[in-house]
């Protein structure tokens, strides 16, 4: 994948697609651990597009009382 940052739905299902590669066994323990990482790095990212969404939601919420 290159250096831009994925969408949240893009990382989303990147993060399927290697849960079903884990499930499946297709993986060695080379590439396992590397499918590790970048579901690990592609988790971090939908958290914090997750917490940024609710803070703006929360901002805009607030603003209309």
């Amino acid at each position: 994948m290159s250096d831009k940052k994925p969408s949240f739905n893009q990382a989303v299902e990147e993060l399927e697609k290697i849960l079903e590669q884990i499930e499946s066994g297709e993986l060695d323990v080379d590439e396992l651990s590397g499918k590790v990482k970048r579901a690990s790095e592609l988790l971090r990212l939908c958290q914090s597009k997750l917490r940024s969404t609710e803070e703006e939601i929360d901002k805009i919420i607030d603003e209309m009382e």
